[in-house]
Formats: C-alpha cells, structure tokens, sequence
C-alpha cells in the first residue's frame, strides 16, 4: 500500500511538517506501506486557476504521485479556523486523485480552541470526492509541545492515528 503524506506548511519551522515526519517513521517502520512525502516547501505549486495552472510541470509531477496513491494524510496547520491555502489549493489541483480514497488529518494549531475546524475540509472531500475519512485525527496546540518535540499524550495519539489509518486503509486498499 502506497501512502501519500502531504505537508502542506509553508513555514520553515512548521510544526504539522514536524508531526508528518514523525507518521512517516511510523508508516515506513510497518510492512507492506510505502510513504510518498508530499512536501509544499519542496514542491512549489502555482496558485489554481481554473486552466493553466493544471499543465506546470509541478503540478503534473504532484497528479502523478497523487494518482499512484492508495491513501492520503495531509498535515496541516490551522490558520484562522481552517487548514491553511496551500491545503487547499492542492485540492484545486489534484484533489480528484483522493476519490473514493481514505484521507486521514494532523493538525497544529496556534490554539487548543479550532480542534474541530478541520471538519469543514472533512465534509467537503467526502462530500466532492467521496473519500473515506479516518474519524480519528491529531491535533496538536502549543502546550502540546516541548521544544520539537511532542509531548506523550499527543505522541501516542500520533502513533494510534497511523495504526488505525494503515489499518483502515490497507483494508479498502486490497
């Protein structure tokens, strides 16, 4: 199964990119799951248009590897009550990829009060796409931090989303 793992911060020192290298590890330590990490500070996207963004060269590449996906995680950080633009134009762009797929979230947060802002995008992929969502997502806020690091009760709530999540999609994935 080929999981595709998007960090979708911008931020150099972004806290949900440091969450998805940590599933990374998780997911490439299981067998039988191949980990495709879609990095936004490495993969430059124009800004969805409706036309010619679709033919950049980027864009096509992130098509490709969204298409020879079984499954998608797209970790994001929360700005104002929503994932942030670059999630969102992704979904412009290739979120007809993640149809009838399972997508699951990880969250940071610069407060503990947008816990549920992701299930507006939530809504909107099953809704638009069909995807399958994870019912099991983690998000994390400042105090759930120390230094780089998270501290264990989100930790292990990271480790039971990638269980659950290779779980999940592995079934539909056969």
């Amino acid at each position: 199964m080929k999981i595709a793992l998007v960090s979708s911060s911008l931020n150099p020192k972004s806290r949900s990119r440091l969450m998805a290298l940590s599933v990374q590890e998780k997911f490439e330590a299981l067998e039988g799951v191949e980990v495709d990490l879609i990095d936004l500070q490495e993969l430059e996207l124009p800004l969805c248009d409706g036309g010619a963004a679709y033919g950049d060269a980027n864009v096509v590449e992130l098509n490709e590897r969204m298409e020879a996906a079984d499954a998608y995680v797209l970790a994001t950080p929360i700005y104002n009550f929503d994932s942030n633009a670059a999630l969102k134009n992704l979904i412009e762009l290739a979120g007809r990829k993640m149809e009838n797929r399972v997508v699951g979230f990880i969250c940071a947060a610069g407060g503990a009060m947008s816990y549920m802002s992701i299930m507006a995008l939530a809504n909107s992929l099953m809704l638009d796409f069909r995807t399958i969502v994870l019912p099991r997502f983690v998000y994390a806020s400042p105090e759930d931090w120390d230094g780089d690091a998270l501290k264990a009760p989100v930790a292990e709530r990271l480790d039971q989303f990638a269980d659950a999540f290779a779980s999940l999609a592995g079934k539909l994935a056969d």
